[in-house]
């Protein structure tokens, strides 16, 4: 076995030390300090300093993977990840530069280390010098099947509405139910819907939630129920991530008599690195017979060209054939950003389109762990995803709770009408 090497590497006034802990405690401490050097060096396009920085982190990464107990394939995961990002940034400051050939090569190893984001690839203005090269064209083709989200969903198109597997049928809890009697009141929440028609008072509910609840990832909270979510960001001054935003938002839809689920939106993920999902809601709107889509994380509904909501079925749909779609004006995250169609809808939805999934039972407190608690779920695949699941998954939730999911091809079933 190799000795560990110390690396204490000085650039400017920046030192790498390593330290005593874990071999993969000091990479990733080695990391966090590199990253910011990159960065720096990478502002004033100073490719030599770069180089020579991200030569000896190659050696250091190879070393620890080389180690009798390196890196495994959890830790290439976590790692790999900082390799290409690292290798990408040098490609565009040698395309910022105007040095093709290291551009190219630079662009190679992070491809090598992982680099799969293609929409951002044919879009970023640093490395422009090389996309017109037809070595560019060969090097990034293959990350179409994995990087290019519109073309990814368009080869998803289909499902089978033919596919009879037994489903259990949705059910959506009654607005007398005492907890969601005592969420509307506690919340007055019909001065909030307001005493306009379905839709406004459906958008209105939205809006007061996006505007009440920011969007954050943090500790997961104990009790999952709308009147217990509320309480705690009232207490704590903090926020909840994309699915609780939807539960707490399907709960108040509930207790004022709207049939309303929550779908978690997906992405193919064929590599098994892309861990990221949305959650939105879907509402059944009685005056126009149909599911709508309602994203409170982003305030965001979409419409076609005449005005007409849409539910997540029809948005999906006309993403793939390029039909017209509105996103609202004031969509925005938190406030502070302003969401445009191209990137919400053809890049960030187009990705989560691929696999959707939602509750059976629509009702108060449904994800709130306890032991011995089962919790159902349908999961809609389109026929071409490449991991056709079994019939019925089972799998345990913190060592307490189970989540039976049924998979099936069948849209039709899936985005059948409520039963009244």
């Amino acid at each position: 076995m190799r000795p560990f090497v110390t690396f204490c590497l000085l650039f400017g006034s920046f030192y790498l030390p390593v330290y005593s802990q874990s071999y993969l405690t000091q990479f990733e401490k080695f990391t966090v300090v590199a990253d910011s050097i990159f960065l720096d060096n990478y502002y004033k396009l100073d490719t030599a300093r770069y180089r020579e920085l991200l030569d000896v982190t190659r050696g250091y990464y190879y070393e620890l993977k080389n180690r009798d107990n390196g890196l495994n394939t959890v830790d290439h995961k976590k790692y790999n990840p900082f390799m290409a990002n690292a290798y990408y940034n040098l490609s565009c400051t040698y395309g910022l530069t105007n040095n093709k050939n290291q551009a190219l090569n630079c662009l190679d190893s992070a491809i090598h280390f992982g680099y799969t984001d293609y929409m951002h690839l044919m879009e970023d203005p640093d490395i422009a010098i090389i996309r017109s090269m037809p070595e560019f064209t060969k090097l990034v083709e293959p990350l179409r099947a994995v990087g290019d989200y519109l073309y990814i969903l368009k080869g998803a198109a289909a499902y089978n509405n033919g596919d009879n597997r037994s489903l259990p049928v949705f059910t959506y809890q009654s607005a007398d139910f005492p907890e969601l009697q005592k969420l509307r009141k506690q919340y007055n929440l019909d001065s909030i819907a307001g005493s306009g028609n379905d839709i406004s008072q459906v958008l209105n509910l939205m809006h007061w939630l996006h505007d009440k609840i920011p969007h954050a990832n943090g500790e997961y909270p104990k009790e999952v129920n709308a009147s217990s979510m509320l309480q705690l960001c009232e207490s704590e001054g903090r926020g909840l991530n994309c699915r609780q935003l939807a539960t707490i938002l399907n709960e108040c839809f509930l207790s004022m008599g709207f049939y309303s689920k929550y779908v978690q939106c997906s992405p193919k993920d064929s590599l098994g690195i892309d861990f990221d999902c949305h959650v939105i809601n879907s509402v059944w709107i009685p005056s126009l017979s149909k599911w709508i889509w309602i994203d409170p994380t982003f305030d965001a509904y979409i419409m076609d060209e005449t005005g007409q909501l849409l539910g997540i079925e029809e948005v999906r749909e006309r993403i793939i054939n390029g039909k017209m779609l509105i996103l609202n004006l004031d969509a925005n995250w938190n406030n502070k950003q302003t969401q445009t169609k191209e990137y919400y809808l053809y890049n960030y939805m187009a990705k989560n389109l691929y696999k959707l999934e939602c509750p059976v039972e629509s009702r108060y407190d449904l994800e709130t762990m306890v032991i011995g608690k089962e919790i159902t779920y349908i999961r809609l695949l389109p026929t071409a995803y490449f991991k056709q699941q079994q019939d019925i998954e089972e799998n345990e939730w913190g060592n307490s709770t189970t989540a039976i999911t049924y998979n099936t091809n069948n849209a039709k079933l899936f985005w059948a009408p409520p039963v009244h």
